[in-house]
């Protein structure tokens, strides 16, 4: 009876079983080609941005890509200098230079490794799942948008060009899936343009030069005083908040597509190592690259720090040894694979409307939040932050009517005692209200708030409670609090009679 043959989602990311298997490794080298090709335009860009020269964001995709794929917890995951850290520090080029920017970069590393050792990885269960969603869906509309730039006051070939480059990998899959799609795209319209004389079609070569050495280990000339930190330390620190939150973020994304777990922390520490190296090699820094990413893993297959590695590896032999070759690389090429890109990263089901009819209007609203801030700020860490808060909000909103205060005593009962039954969660939100859930007035000498279905979380319910005791205590009424869990009881006794305004 044959046997199926199961994959290990584990075994797929080892190193050593994919040097072993020539199909696999075939894969991992394909798709480190493939991205070295899409991240050749995208860090020429993001120098750009960050006003610096386009060898400081390709030596710092290549010092990124190589370093995180030893160091990093997430296999096959693509980080590179990125728009994010380019927006960053653009202002701070603009008004103190590359040295000062190189120095931030160093800073901003050591900052992400103290982080992790503080233990922020673990903030990550503090994320919702609709902010994961409207994460992703607002980073497909930015990676789209990036494109549009490409496409307009351009030569009317450009178009059939993109065209046939999408249609090359929609189809070519099903034919093929030896050799990565977007290769096939890039090599063939390369081939194209060379061959048909189309000089008027925007190449590689035309968003910047490309460097002709190899990055060199240096030093920022910056003043090593209080002065110097009051600079660029703000930078540094938003810089590795920026940069932990999108890699950290991506690498969940990934974890959910291969279905496997990754080191959060180590992938943190590897964060920060990548970016002192990257800055003492005058790069521009970086972080987990999710376009890049999904290139690597959803489209091309890979599994593997192999890919990443020689995605790094590739690059700097692109743009340093085969420069006036990819120079050539139509740019329609590359915008048609990250259309594909941005396509494949958009989830499409959090949209249809039996997926909203069914999900409950705050999870919605929480996507839409993320996205709505993300897309018109180019910052995915305003719209996580701002989706999170939307969660949080809501969720406290949400906990809080579902307390109530129901009147237990029965007709039989003591007549000069009444016992009042608080069920819920007691918090700053739900405690606020709970005063007025007492007649005071008509309540006999003796009453009885049993909290035996309810557990106080802060001081706000606490000072709340004897709140309600000070009130009672006013019209001569004797309060007993009973029914206290172990956590509860603790805090109450703790707090109790010491909060100012309590009384």
């Amino acid at each position: 009876m044959p046997t199926s043959i199961v994959s290990d989602p584990a075994r797929d990311q080892s190193v050593l079983a994919a040097l072993r298997s020539p199909s696999r490794l075939r894969t991992e080298v394909l798709a480190g080609l493939v991205v070295a090709l899409a991240l050749i335009p995208e860090a020429i860009s993001f120098s750009i941005i960050a006003g610096v020269d386009p060898r400081v964001g390709l030596f710092a995709s290549f010092t990124m890509a190589v370093t995180i794929s030893i160091v990093g917890g997430r296999p096959a995951m693509i980080s590179a200098a990125t728009g994010a850290v380019a927006l960053v520090v653009a202002p701070l080029v603009a008004d103190h230079g590359l040295d000062y920017l190189i120095a931030a970069v160093i800073l901003a590393g050591v900052v992400q490794i103290v982080l992790a050792l503080l233990g922020v990885a673990k903030l990550m269960r503090f994320i919702p799942r609709s902010v994961m969603v409207g994460f992703v869906n607002a980073l497909a509309i930015l990676i789209f948008i990036a494109q549009l730039t490409h496409l307009f006051g351009v030569p009317w070939l450009v178009y059939p060009m993109v065209a046939v480059g999408l249609a090359i990998m929609v189809f070519l899959p099903r034919l093929n899936s030896i050799v990565p799609a977007p290769l096939v795209a890039i090599v063939l319209l390369t081939a194209a343009t060379v061959a048909f004389g189309w000089n008027q079609v925007p190449n590689v070569g035309d968003e910047g030069d490309l460097p002709s050495s190899l990055p060199a280990f240096l030093i920022p000339d910056v003043p090593y005083t209080w002065h110097t930190l009051s600079i660029i330390a703000p930078y540094a620190v938003t810089m590795a908040i920026v940069g932990l939150l999108e890699s950290l973020m991506t690498a969940k994304f990934v974890d959910d597509i291969t279905d496997t777990h990754s080191d959060k922390t180590r992938e943190s520490t590897g964060q920060g190592v990548a970016n002192i190296v990257t800055g003492f090699f005058g790069g521009l820094g970086g972080c987990a690259m999710i376009g890049q990413t999904m290139i690597n893993v959803k489209v091309s297959g890979a599994r593997t720090r192999i890919s990443t590695f020689l995605a790094g590896v590739f690059l700097l032999i692109l743009v340093v040894g085969l420069g006036d070759i990819v120079a050539l690389i139509p740019m329609a090429a590359l915008v048609a694979v990250m259309v594909m890109v941005s396509v494949g990263t958009f989830d499409w089901h959090s949209i249809t409307p039996s997926t909203l009819r069914r999900m409950p209007k705050s999870e919605t609203l929480v996507m839409l939040v993320t996205v709505v801030v993300t897309v018109p700020t180019g910052n995915l860490a305003y719209g996580v932050g701002a989706g999170t808060l939307t969660a949080m909000v809501l969720f406290a909103r949400r906990v809080a009517h579902l307390t109530e205060v129901v009147d237990v005593t029965g007709p039989d009962d003591a007549p000069d005692t009444r016992v009042y039954a608080v069920r819920g969660q007691l918090f700053f939100a739900s405690s606020n209200d709970l005063i007025y859930q007492f007649d005071y007035v008509g309540d006999p000498a003796n009453v009885v708030i049993d909290l035996a279905d309810a557990h106080i979380w802060d001081a706000s319910t606490v000072a709340t409670l004897d709140a309600i005791t000070t009130r009672y205590a006013a019209k001569g009424t004797d309060v007993t609090i009973v029914g206290l869990d172990a956590a509860s009881a603790q805090r109450h006794s703790r707090l109790t009679g010491t909060l100012s305004g309590a009384h």
